[in-house]
């Protein structure tokens, strides 16, 4: 079977620079089978322009040093480009204060700092949390493990069969005891983008506080946490094509004070006695230890790099990409796709009839194209829809109509293959 070209020259390509963008990502230049790179599994984890991969070179070669206990020259840089990191990703969320940013392993991460620091000081037995039927494993278990220590009662807002939360359910949930609500500010399997200023201000209307888990929509669309008016939210670099094994959370300033420490050791401590310990001004209560330097500063030229194209210019882009990829699939006889929330992201999950989504991903990666292909850490949200698995084609900005006329040709084949 023939491989289209994967690059796509079309104007609409052109008007973001695509073809231009693309030479920013090394890993392009290569071949798969023998065939162009397709990467659609972008919601698992973004690839990483050279910008990023330059300034974890550069820190390693010529900065590396400890932050914050050091008074030589090295240690003061790396401090100097590790807060930077902090001040760019408090401008990117527009919180108040670069204090209110804690860096986290991932969103994952910040989900379990705020479920055990937050959760275990405030929640208790009788309390209710809300979370929805759309999230993803790491914003339902620690809730439920959360529950279990504290005698707090879990509750679902249900979903729709176009993948939408219903709302009006969700006030029903909402009572007097309700004090907590997480949920996803976009699904990692359906694509849905969750109304999620709406959630926070009828959660808000109960004084409940809210976490959103914004890993899928930092890198498709502009977050103003102050306009949200979250309580806490939480994102992870990898998908914002930064290095794995760093995030960030977002907490309001007066409730990250009121609340214990996550971990203890370095950096989180002012003052220690045998009898007492003093701990640390935010952020650095919640950041013991030596933190992930080369990660915070790798995260940074990646926010650098996604505001370089503009964030306005990237949904618009994507938001067009989507269209044409819905079109293109809906094409295909026996082809249903999974998730038609009015408000998606660029997320594409489908079923084929005849085929496990596992034979089409395997097929797919012959031809050079990377999909997921699984439960997607959602299984709740497969249940739903009575599914073991979906395929999932989720696009980025490096992404063309060209590939997705590739994934098209190699679905046909698929097909073929299942036919014989």
């Amino acid at each position: 079977m023939k491989n289209p070209k994967a690059v796509s020259s079309d104007s609409r390509t052109t008007a973001l620079g695509t073809d231009k963008i693309r030479k920013d990502f090394p890993i392009f230049s290569q071949n798969i089978h023998g065939k162009p790179l397709v990467y659609f599994d972008n919601a698992a984890t973004t690839q990483k322009p050279r910008a990023v991969i330059d300034a974890l070179l550069f820190y390693y070669q010529t900065q590396n040093a400890n932050v914050h206990r050091g008074i030589h020259y090295l240690s003061e840089i790396a401090t100097s480009l590790y807060e930077a990191s902090r001040v760019k990703i408090q401008r990117f969320l527009n919180a108040r204060e670069s204090k209110e940013i804690i860096f986290v392993r991932g969103a994952t991460e910040g989900i379990n700092l705020v479920a055990h620091s937050y959760g275990r000081t405030y929640l208790k037995r009788g309390d209710e949390i809300i979370i929805s039927g759309l999230e993803h494993h790491s914003n339902i278990v620690p809730w439920q493990i959360l529950s279990e220590q504290t005698g707090a009662v879990l509750r679902v807002i249900p979903v729709s069969d176009k993948g939408e939360l219903l709302l009006e359910e969700y006030e029903r949930l909402l009572s007097k005891r309700t004090k907590f609500v997480a949920v996803g500010h976009m699904s990692n399997a359906l694509g849905t983008i969750n109304p999620v200023k709406k959630i926070i201000q009828m959660a808000h209307h109960w004084n409940a506080r809210v976490l959103v888990d914004g890993a899928q929509a930092v890198p498709h669309l502009p977050v103003d946490v102050q306009d949200l008016d979250c309580d806490f939210y939480v994102f992870s670099g990898h998908k914002i094509y930064g290095p794995t094994g760093i995030g960030a959370l977002y907490g309001k300033a007066g409730l990250l004070e009121a609340m214990p420490p996550y971990q203890s050791g370095g950096d989180m401590i002012s003052y220690v006695t045998f009898g007492k310990t003093l701990y640390n001004t935010l952020p650095y209560k919640f950041e013991a230890g030596t933190p992930h330097i080369e990660g915070v500063i790798g995260l940074g030229a990646a926010i650098d790099y996604v505001l370089g194209l503009g964030l306005d210019k990237i949904e618009t882009y994507e938001r067009e990409l989507l269209a044409y990829g819905t079109k293109a699939l809906l094409s295909l006889p026996g082809i249903k796709i999974i998730g038609t929330a009015k408000e998606k992201g660029c997320i594409l999950s489908f079923v084929m009839d005849g085929v496990h989504p596992h034979d089409i991903a395997t097929i797919l990666d012959r031809q050079g194209i990377a999909i997921r292909a699984g439960h997607h850490c959602a299984m709740p949200v497969m249940e739903r829809f009575g599914l073991p698995a979906t395929a999932r084609a989720s696009l980025a900005f490096y992404n063309t109509r060209g590939e997705i006329d590739a994934l098209i040709q190699a679905l046909k084949h698929v097909r073929e293959v299942f036919k014989t």
